[in-house]
């Protein structure tokens, strides 16, 4: 029996077989051996990307600007509030609030101590007593002065003697009373151009017009602040 003659492939077959097999192992290289890592810098574009495919922490911090997020693709809780710095209104707000609280503090001292307000004395020190908005010497001088010494020494102690109307409801009222030798009002008489003087309150509650060289007691009124 005649043996069969094997016949050889083509060189067409060949070629074609070749292919095929090139064609076949490139795929399954690039399946196996491509990844992020062998893929150049900007040589992929963005319009390439899937979708999806890229997550957020495959992202270098910074790589996307602000400018280039769509509006309102972020939401308040993914935002870090410690990253963002105080807005100005809000720092004004802080201002206020705290001029508000040193204004609320420093009338709270003024209340707990209430002898002072700003700084300065409030009230009358002893020896003396409140009326009118005032400090009032609760008595006259101890002795008689001449109209001119009874201003100079108020004026010394930063007061004026009181209006004559004013003293004599002051000294109506219980426990005041009129200095026995009178008192000198601030209330200025002229009875000649040569001549000047004050109506003294006198001790039956009248009003006399006193020459300045006269000599009347007198009560010195001070303001509360000192």
């Amino acid at each position: 029996m005649e043996r069969s003659r094997r016949r050889r492939p083509s060189a067409a077959l060949v070629v074609a077989c070749l292919a095929l097999f090139v064609a076949l192992g490139g795929t399954v290289l690039a399946a196996t051996k491509i990844d992020g890592h062998t893929i150049k810098v900007k040589s992929l574009p963005g319009n390439r990307l899937v979708i999806g495919s890229l997550p957020g922490n495959r992202l270098q911090p910074g790589a996307i600007p602000g400018d280039r997020l769509a509006p309102k693709s972020l939401t308040g809780s993914q935002i870090d509030v410690a990253t963002l710095g105080q807005v100005p209104s809000a720092d004004q707000a802080t201002s206020a609030a705290t001029a508000r609280h040193a204004e609320t503090a420093t009338s709270a001292d003024h209340a707990a101590d209430a002898t002072t307000i700003n700084g300065r004395s409030v009230g009358c020190n002893e020896g003396r007593r409140e009326f009118a908005g005032a400090c009032w010497d609760a008595l006259a001088s101890a002795t008689a002065t001449t109209l001119p010494e009874a201003v100079s020494r108020c004026v010394m102690e930063g007061g004026e003697l009181p209006a004559g109307l004013t003293l004599l409801t002051f000294t109506g009222q219980a426990g005041n009373h009129i200095g026995a030798a009178g008192e000198w009002t601030n209330q200025v008489v002229a009875p000649d151009p040569l001549h000047f003087g004050s109506m003294a309150l006198e001790p039956n509650g009248a009003f006399q017009p006193i020459v300045s060289t006269g000599l009347r007691q007198y009560r010195c009124v001070t303001p509360l602040l000192h």
